[in-house]
């Protein structure tokens, strides 16, 4: 089966509510190489990506007024993937998926550089943390044995690629155990794993029950250990705040992934820039839509170090005082 059937027979998903269209606005931008409608790609309903993308979506339409829609896919790597194929206009990445994607490293589409994805707007990110019971005797990373079984998350999914990745990176000899939040968290309460990390917002719900029903010890990266880790995988510096968890007493170095936005390459530069132009300016209207906006900020665009921005993306920034770097044009 050839890539694009094979992107073809993944894209079976329904679509998120009915294309919204408000009355046209007046725009100074030359409208006419613009598509009769513009589609973006989440993530499966009832998690951030569905609440968050199908707001922007629908805000951007009103404003613009342009038919636009949210599509239910697979999350990030197939967003990535179709948005490559042409079959999603815009969509949603974490910074893992994009990187790999970009590499030609995609679980999807291994050996297909996607050279048509281009950023347009910096999300939130995600932090990542660990968390293991108070009588275990480790209290960092230096401290977990070989043979500690580690619980990482579902396989695929943010946590479960990235932090084998991380640990592997770190010399640690391990065995991984994939799980969702709450299996990992009984298991670690059963003594079935040794360690229990995951990624996501903070703070996570499975940590703070844990936090609620066990003693329990948390801890972060030395500041050699988290620079070392920003330097080989797709994250930035991050800090876990003391009180996030009822016995978090004192803030924890760690890292976090960021989620950007993206378009495919094609899409008309007049389109984008306005989309952009909305999305950035209108924060408390983002807020409304999702708490994680509180990070949907211009200045943190430059969180992206790797995707060639779009070049509608990159007008609306530089005439906003961003500089874009240039081998970042895309």
């Amino acid at each position: 089966m050839t890539v694009m059937h094979k992107l073809g027979a993944l894209k079976a998903f329904a679509v998120a509510g009915a294309f919204a269209l408000a009355a046209p606005a007046t725009f100074a931008e030359d409208k006419s190489d613009w598509p009769d409608s513009f589609s973006v790609g989440t993530a499966s309903q009832g998690g951030t990506y569905f609440v968050y993308g199908a707001g922007w979506a629908n805000m951007v339409s009103e404003t613009l007024g342009i038919p636009g829609g949210t599509e239910v896919t697979g999350g990030p790597v197939q967003n990535a993937a179709l948005v490559q194929a042409g079959e999603l206009d815009m969509a949603m990445v974490t910074m893992g998926p994009a990187f790999d994607a970009i590499n030609g490293e995609s679980a999807l589409a291994p050996g297909l550089k996607h050279d048509k994805i281009r950023a347009i707007f910096p999300m939130y990110k995600t932090g990542f943390h660990a968390v293991t019971l108070a009588g275990s005797g480790i209290k960092t990373f230096a401290d977990i044995p070989d043979g500690a079984v580690v619980g990482v998350g579902p396989a695929g999914g943010t946590p479960g690629t990235y932090w084998p990745r991380i640990l592997e990176g770190m010399g640690k000899n391990v065995e991984f155990r994939n799980g969702g939040a709450a299996d990992l968290a009984g298991q670690l309460q059963d003594g079935l794993i040794d360690v229990y990390t995951w990624a996501g917002g903070l703070p996570y719900p499975s940590f703070s029950q844990l936090d609620a029903q066990t003693d329990v010890t948390y801890f972060g990266f030395t500041a050699d250990e988290q620079a070392e880790v920003v330097a080989t995988q797709p994250v930035a510096t991050f800090t876990i705040p003391a009180g996030t968890y009822p016995s978090l007493e004192e803030d924890q170095l760690s890292v976090s992934m960021w989620n950007f936005a993206i378009a495919h390459a094609d899409v008309p530069e007049s389109l984008v820039y306005e989309v952009v132009k909305k999305v950035m300016t209108s924060n408390p209207q983002m807020l409304e839509i999702h708490k994680a906006a509180a990070e949907t900020l211009p200045e943190n665009f430059d969180k992206n170090t790797f995707i060639p921005w779009h070049p509608g993306a990159v007008r609306w920034f530089e005439e906003n005082g961003f500089d874009i770097p240039d081998e970042l044009k895309g």
